[in-house]
């Protein structure tokens, strides 16, 4: 018996299959008990399931799977019921066997004997001993029953360690369903066996809008809804919740326009309205679809939600060839971005605006610069597409506030002449609501006076006709005190009558403006008009992209005070915008005058 308990104990330390491992302990039994045949069943929920059972037929085995336990459930179904060993050693006789002995006799079994396996208090499985001739058992016999029950014990008992340590591993724990990792695992084994299959990839809407509304219980009931409507219409192991607000269904053998008809339904039935933490919610998902067979379907399904997103919200879009020229520009932009994010490679640059006629720096611009995995420094210009997604967007600013707001409490710590930095801006910005509030966690913590931050917003974003709430929340940052830039004037929707009804402190004249400062020309004469109207209402007038001598001058004549460009400086970094400062920043003098000390 110890020969069979160590061979035993090393298949379970070697994390053999469950099955394997009861199996060969079957036979080790058989093999030292002549003619007696071992049988092996799991308890679950009440009823019986086979394990392991070598010698006997499959048929026999196949006729316990899912039998209730009861008092009259042969040894088996007994043992588990009661708890307690079961002996018969007449199965033609015994009550217990009246509807089961059909299945025993014809086989030669005669006898039975059935011991439960217990674990934490409750039957978890049955070990079992059919004779071909009835006799009770001996001390012998006991002893081999009472270690191969407590081996069963330890098999089963680490079985379930290692099925509940799959499930958290694989299972999303919100929604039930299975998670990323699962999916990965789904969609990889997929594509190495060339399987045909469709890919929906769907994004919950407004998510983040019921969190700030009803609370994260609600937003987690709108989850939970999603991911049961979703299961209700395909079959659960084929559904994924990929995280937050994400979720992934895979069909076997589908095309596009069965996959199309599949998820139409889906988004259908997601539709009906739910209540989700007492709170009346209408459910929306967009989703994109790809099949196999062209190309990466992840990708693919990945860049056609990615179109709904920006064109058809609450819609499913299947992908077709040639969809992805400029969203997979866009979306390895965000992919690119998105490490550089995590890895800590998005920094904050400072761009000099300085007085035009004396050179002083009278500011810094921020901007925000990606520095590639090989050390190279690269403009924001490279990855603006990344910039038009919302998320990134917003991480972006959350870096660049923390770290501008440090940087600038270095340089007022060092005596260093600062007057202002501007920050851009992005719609996403606006749309999270608490903007305000993050201005004050940053800057004000630091104890950075908000007077020093220009916050800089293409005029484009400011005065989109299709939104409003932008325009209304900087009139509210400039009652507070705070002072707005609008960025890229004459590249948007901008004219000059804006000026009289929009809030603003300053205009940043476009470079494409500045380039075309030749005498007589159009372009100067919108400069210089420019120049005059603002001047008149009290609003400052920053020029840009200024490259050459002959542009400053011509600024100067026209009463343009402040510009930047890199005729004076390319954006630099922390250190190198510190030592301007130290030599050029513009300094309070002791003489008076209008141009004494001039800023923005």
């Amino acid at each position: 018996m110890l020969e069979l308990q160590n061979k035993v104990l090393e298949r379970i330390a070697k994390g053999e299959p469950l099955t394997e491992t009861l199996e060969t302990l079957c036979r080790l039994v058989e093999a030292r008990l002549p003619g007696i045949q071992c049988s092996v069943l799991r308890v679950e929920n009440g009823v019986l399931h086979p394990l392991a059972a070598p010698s006997l037929p499959k048929h026999y085995s196949d006729a316990l799977d899912n039998l209730e336990i009861g008092p009259l459930a042969g040894s088996c179904g007994t043992a588990a019921y009661y708890g307690v060993p079961v002996i018969v050693t007449d199965i033609a006789s015994d009550a217990r066997w009246a509807k089961y002995r059909a299945l025993a006799l014809p086989l030669g079994l005669l006898g039975c004997w059935s011991t439960p396996v217990i674990s934490g208090g409750k039957v978890i499985a049955t070990f079992a001993l059919y004779f071909s001739n009835g006799r009770h058992p001996e001390s012998h016999d006991k002893e081999v029953i009472e270690t191969c029950t407590h081996l069963c014990a330890i098999a089963i008992e680490r079985d379930e360690r290692t099925r509940e340590r799959e499930r958290l591993t694989y299972t999303d724990a919100l929604t039930g369903q299975a998670n990323r990792a699962r999916f990965n695992e789904v969609l990889h084994g997929l594509q190495a066996a060339n399987s045909d299959f469709g890919l929906l990839l769907a994004d919950i809407d407004n998510l983040k809008l019921v969190n700030d509304t009803f609370g994260h219980g609600a937003g987690d009931a709108l989850i939970q809804t999603v991911a049961r409507r979703i299961a209700a219409a395909v079959p659960r192991d084929r559904t994924f919740r990929l995280g937050g607000d994400e979720f992934a269904v895979i069909f076997d053998g589908i095309g596009i326009d069965e996959l199309t008809e599949h998820c139409n339904a889906i988004l259908r039935e997601i539709k009906r309205p739910a209540q989700c933490d007492r709170h009346v919610v209408f459910p929306s998902v967009t989703a994109g679809g790809a099949i196999s067979g062209n190309g990466d379907a992840r990708q693919n399904a990945d860049i056609a939600l990615y179109h709904g997103k920006s064109r058809y919200r609450g819609q499913f879009t299947a992908y077709y060839p040639g969809m992805g020229t400029a969203l997979t520009r866009r979306f390895r932009a965000i992919r690119d971005v998105g490490i550089a994010l995590a890895e800590g490679r998005i920094e904050a640059h400072y761009q000099p605006i300085v007085r035009l006629d004396t050179k002083e720096i009278v500011g810094f611009e921020a901007l925000c610069r990606m520095r590639t995995a090989s050390g190279d420094v690269v403009a924001a210009a490279h990855f603006h597409e990344a910039m038009l997604d919302g998320d990134i967007a917003l991480q972006i600013t959350e870096l660049m506030l923390v770290t501008v707001a440090a940087d600038m409490r270095r340089w007022l710590d060092l005596g260093l002449p600062l007057q202002h930095v501007g920050l851009n801006l992005s719609a996403a910005d606006f749309h999270t609501g608490n903007l305000q509030a993050k201005l004050q966690e940053h800057f004000t913590a630091k104890g950075v006076p908000l007077e020093h931050v220009i916050l800089e917003v293409t005029e484009s974003v400011y005065l989109d006709p299709r939104d409003h709430m932008i325009g209304e929340e900087i009139g509210a940052f400039r009652e507070q005190g705070l002072r707005v830039a609008l960025d890229d004037f004459g590249t948007g929707y901008a004219s000059l009558t804006h000026l009289l009804t929009v809030p603003v402190d300053i205009i940043k004249i476009d470079k494409s403006f500045v380039d075309r400062l030749i005498h007589e020309e159009p372009g100067a004469a919108i400069v210089e008009g420019l120049v005059g109207i603002a001047g008149k209402l009290g609003i400052r007038v920053v020029a840009e992209g200024i490259e050459t001598e002959s542009q400053v001058s011509d600024l100067v004549a026209m009463g343009c005070v402040l510009g930047q460009g890199f005729l004076f400086s390319r954006a630099v970094d922390f250190d190198t915008a510190t030592e301007l400062l130290k030599t050029k920043g513009q300094r309070p003098s002791a003489e008076a005058g209008a141009l004494t000390r001039v800023g923005v």
